[in-house]
């Protein structure tokens, strides 16, 4: 093995890593919905890409550990919350954990990373893991270098033997069983399998395989792909940039001005000039601010590209305008913030209404960012800070658990417009379950018997998956079960309510 080329040395050690990843994803993956599976995987996956990178002594960049270890995080995150949208998220940033850790692995430093570099960086290590694993294997590895002679050259002889003697096989074995019917059974259910599992199996084993197989090259041996820096020579020019940030300006002033109008005059100005209730009103416009304030850092980010190098004149009066647009749109972004208050008030949150608060939150701080490393022009700082408020938000809804804080908000919500909703507390994660048990005295018989019906039907099973073991879907199993004759009685007690007062 001496006379191997360590990139085609390596490149065989990927693809056993890429194997066992291979059989590593179609034995638990397949099990639905995700736990300790995706945490085993995420482990298989860090682990194999350590033990190549110790073993070939290869030198990735400075953030390489660390980002294995929040790949970690990331994987163990589905061991504790039940939350669907939560799930989502978790997967998109174990996605572009894993996209940074492949940029590291070939030797970049992030720190210092554009908002380009992250796009880069996701587009190059998606398109890496699609095609690597052909170039893995009709390029980097030299099959001509592997020796012919030892014990490669026995296993070529057993190849051999096994293709002349298959045919000679299936001969004798027909003959046999049509000879002994008994033997011919002994046959049938050694060799029976379903046609659409091998498929399957086949399937998803080939695409964990290649993915890995490909991520891996990409990382281990592919080559960072270059973008140009330094200043554009686009400009826009002072006139046409002051123009259309001051126009933006007065249009912000305005919707202020209004706002503070409405919020100040109260329910009885909105009902006379919208003719809608204050909680209407607050309901009809805050996903609108949402995507009004999401919008405005892309147009501040590419008026700051078009004067980046310019004059000092343009770069000063880039940011004055860009300050006073963000003061105004710090007044914009706290009537969102007063309009979900008041539509939590009257309708009740939800997860929708929970992740748009918490992605409103993530812009403010962006936005914060912006201010203190743009516009003082330290442009360096800004992605990384980003990505960290993304992770911190990120890590913060999981602390806050939400299903079972929405359950909660809605339980010691007043009534007003809407009470509470049983039916959707039900379809919430297991997170919900516990605040749900806990809050059974609270409820009319109607929404006792929803809410009570509804969790032994879902929870009162034992038919779970170790490979989709989570704690919280563990500990709503648990709790249920244990209570489930109470709680059958109390589904009982709480229709017989309900036809009584009928």
């Amino acid at each position: 093995m001496s006379a191997i080329n360590p990139r085609t040395r390596l490149g065989l050690e990927i693809l056993g890593v890429a194997a066992g990843a291979g059989l590593a994803g179609d034995t638990l993956l397949r099990a639905m919905p995700w736990g300790l599976n995706v945490m085993l995987c995420t482990c298989v996956l860090v682990g194999g890409g350590v033990w190549l990178v110790r073993r070939h002594h290869l030198q990735p960049g400075p953030d390489a550990p660390w980002l294995a270890i929040t790949a970690l995080l990331l994987g163990a995150a589905f061991l504790r919350r039940d939350a669907a949208v939560l799930t989502r998220f978790d997967m998109l940033a174990l996605f572009i954990t894993l996209c940074l850790a492949a940029s590291s692995l070939q030797g970049e430093r992030i720190g210092g990373w554009r908002l380009l570099d992250y796009l880069r960086a996701g587009v190059t290590a998606t398109a890496g893991s699609i095609a690597g694993g052909m170039l893995l294997v009709g390029r980097d590895v030299q099959w001509q270098e592997l020796p012919r002679e030892g014990r490669l050259r026995n296993v070529r002889a057993i190849l051999v033997g096994l293709l002349v003697a298959a045919p000679l096989l299936v001969i004798f074995a027909a003959l046999f069983s049509s000879a002994d019917q008994v033997f011919g059974n002994v046959l049938t259910n050694l060799f029976a399998f379903d046609i659409t599992s091998l498929v399957s199996h086949t399937m998803l084993f080939c695409f964990w395989a290649v993915i890995t197989a490909g991520y891996l090259r990409w990382s281990l041996l592919g080559q960072p792909v270059a973008m140009p820096y330094g200043a554009s020579n686009v400009r826009l020019g002072l006139v046409p940039m002051a123009t259309a940030l001051g126009l933006l300006n007065a249009l912000f002033l305005l919707f202020v001005v209004v706002q503070l109008r409405y919020f100040f005059g109260g329910a009885a100005l909105v009902q006379v000039t919208t003719g809608l209730r204050y909680a209407e009103y607050a309901r009809q416009g805050f996903f609108q601010l949402v995507t009004a304030s999401a919008l405005v850092l892309p147009v501040l980010l590419g008026a700051d590209f078009l004067v980046r190098g310019g004059t000092t004149v343009e770069i000063q009066t880039f940011r004055r305008l860009a300050a006073l647009l963000l003061i105004l749109l710090a007044v914009i972004m706290a009537s969102a913030f007063e309009r979900m208050r008041l539509y939590v008030d009257a309708f009740g949150l939800s997860e929708i209404r929970l992740y748009a608060t918490a992605f409103m939150l993530l812009l403010l701080g962006v936005f914060a960012w912006f201010t203190w490393t743009l516009l003082r022009g330290r442009r360096e700082r800004f992605a990384l800070g980003v990505l960290m408020q993304g992770f911190g938000i990120l890590a913060a809804l999981h602390v806050m658990n939400p299903d079972a804080f929405i359950v909660k908000t809605n339980l010691n919500r007043p009534v007003a417009e809407r009470p509470f909703d049983a039916e959707y507390a039900l379809t919430l994660g297991a997170d919900a379950v516990p605040a749900l048990i806990e809050a059974l005295p609270q409820f009319g018989a109607g929404d006792r018997r929803v809410v009570v019906c509804g969790l032994v039907s879902r929870w009162n099973k034992d038919d779970a998956d170790w490979r989709t073991w989570n704690w919280s879907r563990a500990r709503a199993r648990r709790l249920v079960s244990h209570d489930a004759a109470v709680l059958r009685q109390t589904c009982t007690a709480a229709i017989k309510e309900m036809h009584h007062d009928h």
